[in-house]
């Protein structure tokens, strides 16, 4: 099975981010995996808050992914700092 990894931000609305990459994923049939780089508290009014998390973290995520299940594609979103960049 084609995997892809997602490295975004989390929409607590679940219309945009992570979530709606990985549901998108798997519409076609691929294995989504994510590194999340921030998380928001937003509904489809807008965001109200949001927090990046460590670039350090997001790094961990990735290489946590990679090591194991792989990816054949990468797409990104949100990457919040220039540390995460």
């Amino acid at each position: 099975m084609r995997t892809a990894l997602t490295i975004a931000g989390s929409d607590s609305g679940a219309g945009a981010g992570i979530q709606a990459d990985l549901k998108t994923f798997a519409a076609h049939g691929v294995y989504g995996t994510c590194a999340i780089t921030a998380v928001t508290a937003q509904n489809t009014l807008g965001v109200t808050m949001m927090e990046a998390l460590p670039a350090d973290l997001v790094t961990a995520q990735i290489e946590a992914v990679a090591s194991d299940i792989g990816a054949h594609a990468v797409k990104t979103g949100m990457l919040a700092t220039a540390a995460i960049v």
